[in-house]
């Protein structure tokens, strides 16, 4: 889909809505990470 400056968004072809992911300059933080795997349906392991 895109992104406007730091962050990237992206759409699931089958699922509504979308997820917005930073780009960060540095490592991302681990809360972060598991708030992207919990929108895109993922098991944090």
């Amino acid at each position: 889909m895109g992104g406007k400056g730091d962050h990237e968004k992206f759409k699931h072809p089958d699922k509504s809505g979308h997820v917005v992911v930073p780009h960060p300059r540095k490592d991302m933080p681990i809360g972060t990470l598991r708030n992207i795997c919990k929108q895109v349906g993922w098991k944090w392991r």
